[in-house]
This record gives C-alpha cells, sequence and structure tokens, in this order.
C-alpha cells in the first residue's frame, strides 16, 4: 500500500480510502467484515462513513440512518485493535430523522454538531472520531458559531480534524479565513465528486484544495457505475448501470466505446483504469472506494499497480475532454 500525507497535515493515509455507503442496505453485515478485514490486512487505514448512511438506497427491511456507524461499531468491538489501526472519518449535516430535534434536524449549527457527534461516537463505539467532515456547506449560521463548535468537539477529544465535503472554493476559502482569525488549524480535507466524466472541479475546487493545503478526496470515482464497463451491457450489477444504459446518447455511448476500446488494449478493465487516473494526478490524496463485493475491493486493489503513460493519460484527455485547466485561464485569457 501506498501512503501520503493528509493534506499539509502530518497524518499519513492510504492511497485509497475505504468508503461504507453501501455496508447494511447493499452489502450484509457479514460481508462488510470481511471487506473492511481485507481491507485493513492490504493497509487501507482510512474508512469514511457518514451518519446518514444505511437508508439512502435499498429497499432492505432494517433500513435506518446510522445503519452504517453501527456496522462499523460492531466490527470494532471484535477487537485486535481494528479501531487503533484506523483512520476513522465520518460526517455531520444530514436529516437524522430524529423527532426530538425538531426543525433543527439539518444544518450545520452549533446545537446539531453537539448532539450529532454524541450520535455517531456511540454508534461507532469509540471515544473519537479522526476527521469530522461538514457533509454540506451550511448557508445560514456564521462561521464563527461553526467553529466555536468544532473548536469544542476537538477540545474534548471528541474528533482531531475537521473536513468538508461538497464545498465550492469560495466555502473552501472562507472557511479558511475565518479559521484563520480564530488561530484554528480550519478543514483538512474536502470530498468531491470527481472522475473521467466529471472534471468540473479542475475549474476551481482542486486549485483551491491545493493553495490552501487542504487533502482532496473524490467521491464517486466510477461516476455512479458510468465508468465501470456495465453500461454498454445495461448491466444490473452495478448501481447506476441500468439508468445510464437506458438514458445514453449517441454521443456518450461512443465515448464509452472508445473508452472501452482503450481499456482492452491496456488489458485493465474500465473501473481500475478510472481509479489509475486519479491516482495518476498529484492534487488528488485519496479516491474513495465504495466496494458492495469483495471482488470489487480486490479489483480496487490492484489499481494502485497501474501506472497510465503520458500518451495513454493524453488520450483519455481526448475521450473525456475536462474544463480546459483551472480559472480563470480554462474561460478567460
Amino acid at each position: 500500500m501506498k501512503y501520503t500525507h493528509l493534506g499539509r497535515t502530518g497524518l499519513k493515509v492510504s492511497k485509497l480510502c475505504l468508503g461504507t455507503m453501501n455496508f447494511g442496505p447493499r452489502t450484509e453485515e457479514k460481508e462488510a467484515f470481511k471487506i473492511l478485514d481485507r481491507a485493513l490486512d492490504a493497509g487501507i487505514n482510512y474508512i469514511d462513513t457518514a451518519n446518514i448512511y444505511g437508508s439512502l438506497h435499498g429497499q432492505h427491511a432494517d433500513n435506518h440512518t446510522g445503519w452504517t456507524e453501527e456496522i462499523l461499531g460492531r466490527w470494532f468491538a471484535q477487537g485486535e485493535q481494528r479501531r487503533d489501526r484506523v483512520i476513522l472519518a465520518t460526517k455531520v449535516y444530514c436529516n437524522m430523522h430524529d423527532e426530538t430535534e425538531g426543525p433543527n434536524g439539518d444544518g450545520n449549527s452549533a446545537f446539531k454538531i453537539r448532539r450529532h457527534v454524541e450520535g455517531s461516537l456511540r454508534r461507532l463505539q469509540t471515544d473519537h472520531i479522526d476527521i469530522y467532515q461538514m457533509h454540506h456547506i451550511e448557508r445560514h449560521a456564521p462561521w464563527e458559531e461553526i467553529w466555536g463548535a468544532f473548536e469544542r468537539v476537538i477540545n474534548q477529544g471528541k474528533a482531531t480534524y475537521i473536513g468538508s465535503c461538497n464545498f465550492a472554493a469560495r466555502h473552501l476559502v472562507a472557511a479558511q479565513a475565518n479559521a484563520e482569525k480564530r488561530n484554528f488549524l480550519g478543514l483538512v480535507s474536502e470530498q468531491d465528486k470527481y472522475n473521467l466524466a466529471n472534471r468540473l472541479p479542475e475549474l476551481e475546487v482542486l486549485p483551491a484544495t491545493e493553495e490552501l493545503g487542504i487533502a482532496f478526496l473524490p467521491w464517486s470515482p466510477l461516476h455512479g457505475g458510468y465508468l465501470s464497463g456495465s453500461v454498454l451491457k445495461n448491466a444490473a450489477n452495478s448501481r447506476g448501470a441500468e439508468e445510464f444504459g437506458r438514458n445514453l446518447s449517441p454521443e456518450k455511448h461512443k465515448q464509452l466505446e472508445e473508452y472501452s476500446a482503450l481499456c482492452r488494449e491496456l488489458g485493465e478493465s474500465e473501473a481500475n483504469v478510472a481509479l489509475a487516473w486519479l491516482l495518476a494526478n498529484p492534487r488528488v490524496t485519496a479516491p474513495i472506494i465504495g466496494p458492495r463485493t469483495m471482488k470489487q475491493l480486490e479489483d480496487a486493489l490492484h489499481a494502485l499497480e497501474i501506472e497510465l503513460s503520458d500518451e495513454v493519460l493524453q488520450r483519455l484527455d481526448e475521450i473525456f475532454p475536462g474544463p480546459g485547466g483551472a480559472a480563470p485561464e480554462a474561460y478567460a485569457w
């Protein structure tokens, strides 16, 4: 396994982050435990979850918010230093559908952060969260309130670092400017949807994270199954593949055919080439993989071994053209 620093911090994390969104509704607990054990044995030390995971998809009878954190908590409880060997990240913002919160179910208010960190710690069966992340930007509470609440969480030893998800570049800048006023470290990581088929973060978010020393963690590296190789087959074994396949335009069909042909030339799967493309970007800290099965995890581990030449990277740019680089040069002189 390869490791890198989490942004400007001294913390080292694996070049693959294990996402757990499938654990529960789509991956039974026993299989999730096996995937977690295999990831740990392979050197993956970075596990990402969220307090709401467990009810986002699927029709399993046990669907409920917090289910995925509970699964992780039971895995930690098995011992053998599982918790100590893991950099654990979870999230706050979304509504947990707790009737006692009334209208305060969403957001990053001090009220919400205090209550929800306690809930996550209880479900995860741990006394601290390594990276506590805002799942979305808070559009009403001032940064004085937000940073004050997170400072208390850190000072109480309940979290070590604070991260963000789905922030625009201007949000990252505002967050850090207000953190600096308080002599506070601020954000150490940002999760954003980024892959070959969605390169919008190259305009502003990626340059901002690089300049601010914030780790960049792409989620949905396969674009919801679009880059999995299953869309052209209209396969049902990849989440989103059937929907993509039914609504594929002639232009997108041609794009995927060209991509599939290139992957065949390389002797690698479409999914692994998509991951290898992210891993080849020095500004990417660690793609967040979300394996549903052990095979998907093993495939993702293989992507670490793939070296893409400059010629191949250029061909991928031609198939999946990005926005033209960073702003404003991408669209202005």
